[in-house]
């Protein structure tokens, strides 16, 4: 073919550029309204569900659920006053809380190891895909897991065998913002610390986690509220109780454990303090994730 009769990729013709411009155009908005539309859907159902949660959990929402526990005879007859959830909230603290300390430190070695040492290495391409398959695995794996491995080798269900098995969901998930938020911070900056003399450990505890610590924060939250609704593995491991404890050595109630029981009881009193729960855990962790965002705010 000559080159008389091939397209050419630019021309100076003012109408096929008015042309070309047109149809840019057209896709760009349509892109655009594509996108808008998709975020004005998500925002629906965002909506529609803390709507249902404000609705139905604001309700029963008193200061009996917050102080006292459960009471089952209670149920059912209006004269008597109603049970809380005290002793669910005080076991999803403690749960979650030693989860945290737990996987925190391990996730965070491990994503520096990742990020700092093993690059392009075959042992850390098998570390990060064995993290990334635990961070895809479903929850109640790692509930048979510690239900196998610690449950039954001790003898009963337990609040520190419930701790376990949430550090375990923890840990992937701070391994993976842990490693790409190094992975963000620019060479120059390491190389800098390493050339005034500073030894590599000392550059990463001092400079790399420094720059990297509000997003290190936010993967530590995103793990925090992934585990404090997480129901199958506490329903394995820690099981629950309708009494306030704080003996980590036996069973202890959590909040998802309480309101997947309460929720399928069949009364109708369960269920609006199982909605109760829901809002409960819902704007806790949205009270945990803007005091957090507010705290880091001056080290950005």
């Amino acid at each position: 073919m000559s080159a008389t009769t091939q397209a050419p990729a630019f021309t100076s013709d003012p109408e096929t550029r008015r042309r070309l411009g047109r149809r840019r155009a057209l896709i760009d908005a349509g892109v655009r309204w594509f996108c808008l539309g998709a975020t004005v859907v998500g925002l629906l159902f965002l909506a529609s569900i803390m709507a249902t949660l404000l609705w139905r959990g604001l309700a029963a929402l008193d200061f009996i659920v917050l102080t006292q526990e459960f009471q089952p005879t209670r149920y059912g007859d209006d004269t008597l006053p109603k049970g809380g959830l005290v002793h669910a909230i005080v076991g999803s603290i403690l749960q979650s809380g030693i989860a945290i300390l737990i996987g925190t430190p391990v996730g965070l070695l491990v994503g520096t190891y990742l990020a700092e040492y093993a690059r392009g290495s075959g042992f850390g391409h098998t570390v990060r895909f064995v993290s990334d398959i635990l961070l895809s695995a479903p929850s109640i794996l790692v509930g048979l897991f510690i239900y196998q491995t610690v449950v039954l080798p001790t003898g009963g269900f337990s609040g520190i065998a419930g701790a376990l098995a949430l550090a375990i969901i923890v840990i992937p998930v701070v391994v993976r913002t842990t490693e790409d938020m190094l992975q963000l911070l620019p060479n120059t900056l390491r190389e800098a610390v390493v050339a005034l003399g500073a030894p590599r450990w000392k550059m990463i505890t001092l400079v790399a986690w420094r720059a990297a610590l509000p997003g290190i924060v936010t993967g530590v939250l995103l793990a925090f509220a992934r585990i404090v609704g997480e129901t199958a593995p506490l329903l394995l491991t820690s099981f629950g109780n309708n009494v306030l404890s704080t003996d980590l050595s036996r069973a202890m109630a959590s909040l998802p454990v309480a309101i997947y029981q309460q929720a399928n009881s069949g009364f109708p009193d369960l269920i609006e303090i199982a909605w109760s729960g829901a809002l409960i855990v819902t704007f806790g962790v949205l009270a945990i994730n803007i005091m957090a965002r507010v705290a880091l705010r001056p080290r950005k």
